[in-house]
C-alpha cells in the first residue's frame, strides 16, 4: 500500500516506522510549524501515577510505555526511575495506594519504596521533602526518539517531503506548491493542527492547542545522567539529563495557536522549580522551549478512521512522549486494515 503520513512528530514518525516494517510505501509530509509539541516535550514515561478514573486512557499510556521495549535501542530511552515528592508525607498516600493497586498488572513499575533522603538521588531538591521512588519510570528525549524512528523508516524506503500538506474533500493530499501525492490511505498526525488538516473532509475534530513552556538549566560539573524524574504532587516536574542539564516545566496555557515564550510563563516555571529544588538557584539558564500540545475536548485522544481513506491520531496532550510511538503503531494498523492491538472504541470521533 501507498500511505502518506501528515506530520513528522513522534506519532507520525512512529506510524511511518511501523508502516515500513509491514512493507508499505510511505511518504511523510511535514510543514515545520512553530510550536510542534514533540521537540518541546520533557520526556516523562511514568504511566502508573495518572488516569485513575479513566481505564481506557491509562491502558493506552501503559501500553505506550511498554512499547519502548520493542523500538530501536538507540531511541533515546533511559530507565532512571521517578521520585514522587511532597512537603507533607500524607499527600503521597493516595498515589502510593494507586500504585499498589496497579502493581500486579504492571510489575515493570518496580517495587515502590520510601526514600529517606531524596537529595541523595536528586541533589538540588529541598531536603525537607518526603519522597517515594518508582524505579521503573524512564525519561526519553523526544527529538532523539522522533529522529531515530524517521531514520529507521527512511532506511526501509520511506521518503520525507517538506512542505505544508492539506487534504481535499475526498482525502487526496496536496502539498504546498500544488503537487498531489498519490496514496491509498492517509494518516493525519499533525498534532494540534489535525482538526484544521481534516476540515475539508467535513468532520469537526474538537482538538485544540495547550501551550507548555519549559526551561533547560545547566549545573556545571554535576553528573545528572542518572538523576530520577521528580514529580511533585503539586508544582512542576524536573528531569535530569547528561551534562548537568535539568529540565523544569511546564506551564499549562489555553492561548490558542500562540507558540511564544513569555516572561510570565518563564517566571512561573522558574519560581515553581526553585520552590521544589532550591539547589538550582545557581544553575545557568541554557534554553527555553515551547510546545502546543494537542488536546481533545472529549478528554481522550483520537485514534480513528475519519473517512474511507483517512485515519486521524491526535490529542495525547502531555503524554505524547509516553504513548506517541504506540499511537503511531495503532494508526498504522488502522490504515492497513489490521485488527488493532488495543480496543480503540474509546478513542473514536
Amino acid at each position: 500500500m501507498r500511505i502518506t503520513v501528515i506530520g513528522s512528530g513522534i506519532v507520525g514518525a512512529g506510524a511511518a516506522y511501523h508502516l515500513t516494517l509491514r512493507g508499505a510505501e510511505v511518504t511523510v509530509v511535514d510543514g515545520g510549524r512553530a510550536g510542534e509539541a514533540t521537540a518541546a516535550g520533557a520526556g516523562i514515561v511514568c504511566p502508573w501515577v495518572d488516569h485513575e478514573d479513566d481505564d481506557a486512557w491509562y491502558r493506552l499510556a501503559l501500553e505506550g510505555a511498554r512499547h519502548y521495549a520493542v523500538l530501536p535501542e538507540s531511541v533515546g530511552h533511559a530507565g532512571v526511575g521517578a521520585l514522587l515528592v511532597a512537603e507533607d508525607p500524607a499527600e503521597l498516600e493516595p498515589v502510593r495506594a494507586l500504585l499498589a493497586a496497579r502493581y500486579a498488572e504492571a510489575p515493570e513499575m518496580g517495587e515502590v519504596r520510601e526514600v529517606g533522603r531524596p537529595t541523595e538521588l536528586f541533589p538540588p531538591l529541598d531536603p525537607k521533602l518526603s519522597a517515594l521512588l518508582v524505579p521503573g519510570a524512564a525519561r526519553v528525549d523526544g527529538r532523539v526518539v522522533r529522529d531515530g524512528l524517521l531514520r529507521s523508516a527512511v532506511r526501509r524506503g520511506a521518503t520525507v517531503h517538506e512542505g505544508a500538506a492539506s487534504l481535499t474533500g475526498n482525502g487526496e493530499v496536496t502539498v504546498s506548491g500544488g503537487a498531489r501525492l498519490e496514496a491509498d490511505a492517509v494518516i493525519v498526525a499533525a498534532g494540534a493542527w489535525t482538526g484544521q488538516v481534516c476540515g475539508p473532509l467535513g468532520v469537526d475534530l474538537p482538538v485544540f492547542p495547550r501551550r507548555g513552556q519549559i526551561v533547560h538549566a545547566t549545573l556545571e560539573g554535576a553528573d545528572s545522567s542518572a538523576w530520577p524524574i521528580v514529580l511533585p504532587r503539586r508544582g512542576p516536574y524536573l528531569l535530569g539529563f547528561p551534562g548537568g542539564r535539568v529540565v523544569v516545566g511546564a506551564t499549562v496555557e489555553e492561548v490558542g495557536f500562540d507558540p511564544r515564550i513569555t516572561v510570565a510563563g518563564l517566571n512561573e516555571v522558574v519560581a515553581a522549580g526553585l520552590a521544589v529544588a532550591p539547589g538550582l538557584a545557581g544553575a545557568t539558564l541554557t534554553e527555553t522551549r515551547v510546545g502546543l500540545r494537542p488536546v481533545m475536548a472529549t478528554g481522550r485522544p483520537l485514534i480513528a478512521r475519519v473517512s474511507d481513506r483517512v485515519v486521524a491520531v491526535t490529542g495525547l496532550g502531555a503524554y505524547g512522549l509516553t504513548a506517541g510511538p504506540f499511537a503511531g503503531l495503532l494508526a498504522a494498523g488502522l490504515a492497513l486494515g489490521e485488527k488493532p492491538a488495543l480496543d480503540l472504541a474509546p478513542f473514536a470521533v
